[in-house]
């Protein structure tokens, strides 16, 4: 985990080496001064020399100058690292997402990956903070410290090293209690972000459903589910802060009481008592701020995890290094495919499929609610990678394409159709980003989108708002169509992507699709048999088999689901759909 992370550092190591040399430049000076201190008050007060109180307090001017400047350097350049570090981990994680294939992105919810990048991220980027100026710090200044009050008495300061064994033992079992907490807790946060962005993504939903009071307690249960992890761990940690300051009173009075003998006897100077107490405040006050990186530490660790466990995930799928870079036609062949999303199912979701599908066919799918007929389709661009078997485009292994190359000539509108917040151009040009308007317009004319855009006050440059909530299902399925259109692909693929339109459109989408790329592959999910009966051929599909394939004519001679679905749909009899009828 460790060295995933600091990979990050990258171009910010010079700045995170030249902060903790500005932090110790800082100790340093405050370590001179309570020597200077003494001195003035030994050599300078009681030695009645006031050109040694001079020249030493002009010395302490000048190094609390050194001291002031070595610590404005520590917070700039510390700064500079932190927050270029949580830039490239922030980076590195989203980079990574985007050669996630689907199975990849199954194993991570979406409000887990904010939570990582976002809430987990300013942990580390906290902690590397903490780490490059106080851990740091507090470290050289408590051993600088201990060290100058040994060289004054050995005797008193080791009140000191007491102390600190006593805290620094307490402050270890602690902590290890509260670290089980801060674990839990950002599993808590992925909690409290789904809910947030179920509510905010359905919101439409919660209100027809009148359910703002259900969500309302969803929510607070979320939040009070970190609240009492936190105070659990917080209620550890509690402990540390009335323990560290009963035992810096404690050695201060020891110092102060055990001095004042010394001073009496003649074995320690006022000076030297005066800057004994000032080393043992910075010794306990710095062993307090061990205690309190500590917690830091604990905190980003378990975030450390998460972060690393997005960046070193293995894309399941990727291309060749000697990858084929051309697709020669839209030519589709399954050869005994089996499917599973979980490599550990008993029952794989596509079972021995073998099929054949000339370049520029239409075929129309279609099936029962679970027959798998969009797991059939996603073989194809390898969205997914089959279990057994072979999917062949062009003739070739889609495992022998570069996933670009393929992707880009297997065109594929989804079920759940997306927009992204810009004008209609902007998403049309998702398909080609160099596509001329009037290619858009086209694409669009085709997918039959031209007769809503047009009626709009700013045609093409309407803004389309986040997920397209700004126009109706229909036309954001016909956006997706053109966009996809505007690919030139050699395969198009429609799941479902014309369900939201009515039969005419739909009609007239087929219709446009025949005439304008006629040497296109066209792949047609459908639960209407009216959208796919004129394809060249059909499949039916059923419990993920093919349990026929043929024409529309065929189909109705020799196969009994086509058929009872063929004859419900059209008034011939009954009421059976495809569930039923399978």
């Amino acid at each position: 985990m460790l060295s995933t992370l600091l990979k990050q550092i990258k171009q910010y190591t010079l700045p995170s080496i030249v902060t903790p040399i500005c932090m110790i430049g800082e100790v340093i000076c405050e370590m001179v001064i309570p020597i200077l201190m003494a001195r003035i008050v030994d050599k300078g007060i009681y030695g009645n020399n006031m050109g040694v109180i001079y020249s030493t307090g002009a010395l302490m001017v000048v190094i609390a100058i050194l001291g002031l400047l070595a610590g404005l350097g520590g917070a700039y350049y510390g700064s500079m690292a932190s927050t270029g570090f949580a830039k490239n981990l922030r980076k590195a994680m989203f980079d990574n997402i985007q050669t996630f294939s689907f199975a990849n992105i199954d194993k991570f919810s979406t409000s887990g990956l904010v939570t990582r990048l976002t809430t987990d991220v300013t942990n580390i980027q906290n902690a590397y903070m903490m780490t490059l100026r106080m851990a740091m710090r507090a470290p050289a200044s408590l051993v600088i410290a201990m060290v100058a009050a040994m060289m004054i008495n050995a005797k008193v300061a080791s009140i000191y090293l007491v102390a600190v064994i006593f805290l620094s033992v307490l402050m270890v079992y602690i902590m290890n209690k509260a670290t089980k907490y801060f674990k839990q807790v950002f599993e808590k946060y992925d909690e409290l972000n789904e809910s947030v962005q179920e509510n905010v993504s359905a919101i439409r939903v919660v209100k027809a459903y009148v359910r703002e009071d259900y969500e309302d307690n969803k929510f607070k249960k979320a939040a009070l589910n970190i609240y009492n992890m936190f105070v659990k761990a917080e209620m550890n940690i509690v402990y540390i802060s009335p323990v560290m300051t009963g035992t810096i009173y404690i050695c201060i009075l020891l110092v102060s009481w055990v001095g004042a003998h010394m001073i009496v006897a003649g074995s320690l100077t006022t000076g030297e008592l005066m800057s004994l107490l000032t080393y043992c405040m910075t010794i306990l006050m710095n062993l307090m701020m061990l205690g309190m990186i500590f917690v830091m530490l604990t905190m980003a660790s378990a975030s450390g995890k998460r972060i690393a466990e997005v960046i070193e995930e293995k894309a399941s799928i990727t291309s060749k290094p000697d990858a084929i870079r051309s697709v020669a036609d839209g030519s589709i062949s399954f050869e005994h495919v089996d499917f599973a999303y979980n490599q550990t199912s008993e029952e794989p979701v596509l079972k021995d499929i073998n099929l054949e599908i000339k370049s520029g066919e239409t075929i129309g799918i279609i099936g029962g609610t679970g027959s798998a007929k969009s797991s059939l389709v996603n073989l194809i661009s390898r969205l997914y990678d089959v279990t057994k078997g072979t999917v062949k485009v062009g003739g070739v292994d889609v495992r022998d394409y570069d996933l670009e190359v393929l992707r880009d000539q297997v065109s594929v509108v989804l079920q759940k159709n997306v927009l992204f917040s810009g004008s209609i151009l902007d998403n049309l040009r998702w398909g080609d980003k160099n596509a001329t308007e009037e290619e858009c317009k086209r694409a669009c004319r085709m997918a039959c989108a031209d007769e809503f855009i047009e009626k709009m006050p700013e045609g093409y440059n309407t803004q389309i708002e986040q997920g397209g909530t700004n126009v109706s299902g229909g036309q954001r399925q016909r956006l997706c169509i053109a966009r996809a259109l505007l690919k030139k692909p050699k395969i198009l693929i429609l799941d479902d992507s014309t369900s939201a339109v009515d039969t005419s459109t739909d009609a007239k989408i087929r219709k446009a699709f025949a005439e304008e790329i006629p040497g296109t592959t066209k792949l047609i999910i459908a639960q209407r048999i009216s959208s796919v009966q004129g394809c060249d051929r059909i499949i039916v599909m059923e419990d993920g088999k093919v349990n026929g394939f043929g024409t529309h004519e065929e189909l109705l001679q020799n196969n009994d689901i086509y058929r009872e679905v063929y004859e419900s749909q059209t008034g011939a009899s009954g009421d059976a759909d495809f569930d039923s009828a399978s």
